[in-house]
């Protein structure tokens, strides 16, 4: 199907005018002034914004933790994204420990098949890496799963050595590909964890109280040495706090292609939202933790400066009931992670363009350009122009919502912004010149969302 958008205010990460978008065959084939092409639908777009599809690059879906496993799927979750005017994801494949990786990513494939509504990727947890096993890195780069995420968290499950983080450094080194890390120190944050639970700190609080910014500071400033003497590219996940921030705007001031993302919920939410009574805490348990609230300003800072250069949400959403209480008189049994796939694009607009933290254009450029470009999908995705895919929402400013678990799509009993009220959202989402979203309304299929084999790092810049 044909389809023709007039009076386009488009906003791409530089561009900022008007005209009409021609799409055919699921790209965007034609771009201009006052286009007399007949189409098989028109839409007009006049006074509404027409930016790319955004995209998260950090999502877990129907991923097994602490027991339990994420309440979204792959279906909930990317129907959920849709709505919000996300339309490609990258999410992770978790390698069990002594497994090859090939199981692992045929294992995602599966939990994806037949559900997925929008595109999607795959980064590679990395939990086991001998040295005979390095081939297999090279393996997953030829499948398009060109990042591999490493946890210095987490002992005893997802947590590996320097060594370990060193030797798939350096091979990523070569390959082109890219680390993703999760920077938390922790082995001493399990010590500290330990001493609270002694002393019968065991209430949700405690989680963010033992996890201090200093480990997630430490951890990022060893996480860019090892890459600097691996001669590698490093990105720094869920980056949470100004300590950890600090640091990378060290490396970036040396010249050392360090990026970082932070998520709306360092920027929206802090220890102050922790107050809650008996265990309503646990809505909001995840790592990093919320930090003092003083920290959300120097993280717009971030992302104002470039020192930040991705929003993704790190969406992981486990229910309240039967789920998050697991950890009821135990903090440490409380699964890790929150639901914000759909809100993201609502939050940083409002909060940011509305909030006149950041311009229009870096909206864009922080929700998909920018990842699509460092994540090896541009200009396919993540962008507006002629032999782009068709990936394309267009956005009301001035429409106000009020963000609610009664009206979100997101397969989770509660929202984190519960009743948040938030300036401009997703009219119409158009996914490969398909309207998935209208009105309100879904009327994409499970299924449909194309893998989107990604290129090597650095490729947008080649």
């Amino acid at each position: 199907m044909s389809l023709l958008i007039k009076n386009a205010r488009i906003i791409t990460a530089e561009h900022d005018y008007t005209a009409d978008i021609f799409i055919e065959k699921e790209k965007i084939t034609t771009i201009g002034v006052a286009l007399n092409i007949s189409a098989d639908r028109t839409i007009d777009a006049k006074g509404k914004y027409v930016i790319p599809g955004g995209i998260d690059v950090h999502t877990h879906l129907d991923m097994p933790f602490g027991g339990t496993t994420s309440s979204d799927n792959f279906e909930t979750g990317t129907r959920a994204a849709a709505f919000g005017g996300t339309t490609s994801i990258v999410d992770f494949a978790t390698q069990g420990r002594g497994t090859k990786m090939r199981t692992a990513l045929d294992t995602w494939f599966k939990k994806a098949e037949g559900k997925v509504t929008i595109d999607y990727g795959f980064h590679m947890i990395i939990t086991d890496l001998p040295e005979a096993d390095l081939g297999d890195m090279s393996d997953m780069v030829r499948e398009g799963v060109t990042s591999f995420k490493l946890f210095m968290a987490y002992p005893n499950a997802l947590m590996v050595d320097d060594a370990t983080i060193f030797r798939a450094m350096r091979h990523t080194a070569s390959s082109g590909s890219l680390i993703c890390m999760h920077a938390e120190n922790g082995n001493v944050i399990d010590l500290i964890v330990q001493k609270a639970l002694a002393e019968g700190k065991t209430a949700p609080i405690y989680h963010a109280l033992t996890r201090p910014t200093t480990a997630e500071a430490e951890a990022v400033n060893r996480t860019i040495a090892l890459s600097q003497m691996a001669g590698a590219p490093v990105y720094i996940v869920h980056l949470s706090c100004n300590d950890a921030l600090e640091k990378v705007v060290e490396a970036r001031e040396l010249g050392l292609p360090a990026y970082a993302e932070t998520c709306p919920q360092y920027l929206f939410l802090s220890l102050d939202d922790m107050n809650k009574p008996g265990f309503e805490d646990a809505k909001v348990v995840f790592t990093p933790p919320l930090r003092e609230k003083w920290n959300q300003e120097k993280l717009w800072g971030g992302l104002k400066k470039n020192s930040l250069q991705v929003i993704s949400t790190d969406h992981c959403p486990f229910c309240f009931k039967e789920q998050k209480e697991l950890g009821k008189g135990d903090f440490t049994k409380i699964p890790n992670g929150g639901p914000g796939i759909e809100h993201r694009m609502q939050l940083i607009f409002d909060g940011g363009v509305v909030g006149k933290k950041i311009t229009l254009n870096r909206w864009v450029e922080l929700t998909s350009t920018t990842p699509a470009k460092i994540f090896g999908m541009f200009p396919r995705k993540g962008t507006i122009a002629p032999g782009s895919d068709a990936d394309i929402v267009i956005w009301d400013p001035d429409k106000e919502h009020i963000i609610s678990a009664k009206t979100h799509h997101m397969a989770v009993d509660y929202s984190m912004y519960e009743g948040k009220k938030v300036k401009g959202d997703a009219e119409i989402v158009i996914s490969r010149g398909e309207v998935i979203v209208e009105k309100g309304k879904f009327s994409g299929k499970p299924g449909r969302g194309n893998y989107v084999k990604r290129n090597t790092y650095g490729s947008a810049w080649n």
